[in-house]
């Protein structure tokens, strides 16, 4: 198991983050509850910082028709024993249950705050920002987990809004953007890089975003991890299987030293 590194300096450390759209548990078109699986694949990364989104917080109908559905939330389910802090921010509410995005954290978590950054229309969406305060270093990393929508007008009000966030945390304060951008035209990263000084770990190493969605024939660039405040980042590679058989989308990873 990775833990996060320890080094003597008060501002200098390494940590490794995973995102992944986890699909409310189900492959796609909800053909398979897979969610138990997916908790071991999390588990085998063993990244110290994990950004979720689609995350279901409840669902009674699923609850009483889906074998081996958890009891508790989805979030704690994943965490279990591994990531003893966690944080969820709920985004779209139904009859039966709502769903958003979560962070767990082998760092404290010292504050959270779920941002509704939903345009009019039936698509709920939100950013959740926690305030990581990591045992070897003196100031806090900023971990913000997203969820943008699917129309491209509603991306672009919306990366303002994140770029409007990351602007306003203190300029020396390391700060690790992930999530599922829906991005697949690409407009992402200039705006942030000019807006909020944010660097795309993949674009950055390989000149490109990588490829995340469908999971098990990747074609659309969907999802991201950005940087500001780090050093050195780089991309970890993970395995094909399982993960092209566990939710919609792929994962990605990557380690950030400070």
């Amino acid at each position: 198991m990775r833990h996060p590194t320890p080094n003597p300096s008060p501002d200098r450390m390494a940590f490794t983050v995973l995102t992944v759209n986890v699909h409310k548990g189900f492959t796609s078109f909800n053909r398979r509850f897979m969610l138990h699986e997916l908790r071991e694949a999390v588990r085998e990364v063993s990244a110290d910082i994990v950004f979720l989104q689609e995350v279901l917080g409840t669902h009674e109908r699923h609850a009483s028709r889906v074998a081996n559905f958890p009891a508790q939330p989805h979030y704690e389910f994943l965490a279990d024993s591994i990531w003893s802090q966690y944080a969820y921010g709920r985004n779209a509410v139904y009859d039966k249950g709502h769903h958003g995005n979560a962070l767990l954290s082998k760092f404290p978590i010292v504050h959270f705050e779920n941002h509704d950054i939903s345009v009019s229309g039936p698509e709920r969406r939100g950013m959740l920002h926690c305030v990581l305060q990591p045992p070897t270093l003196a100031m806090p990393v900023h971990a913000i987990c997203v969820h943008l929508g699917l129309q491209e007008a509603h991306r672009h009000r919306q990366l303002h809004r994140l770029a409007a966030l990351v602007r306003s945390l203190p300029e020396g304060d390391p700060v690790v953007v992930a999530g599922d951008f829906n991005d697949w035209r690409g407009r992402a990263h200039n705006l942030l890089s000019r807006e909020a000084g944010l660097r795309e770990v993949f674009v950055h190493s390989l000149g490109r975003a990588v490829r995340t969605f469908p999971a098990p024939m990747p074609l659309l660039p969907l999802d991201r991890i950005y940087v500001r405040g780090a050093a050195v980042h780089t991309p970890l590679a993970l395995p094909r299987q399982p993960w092209n058989r566990l939710s919609d989308h792929a994962p990605l990873a990557a380690e950030i030293a400070l």
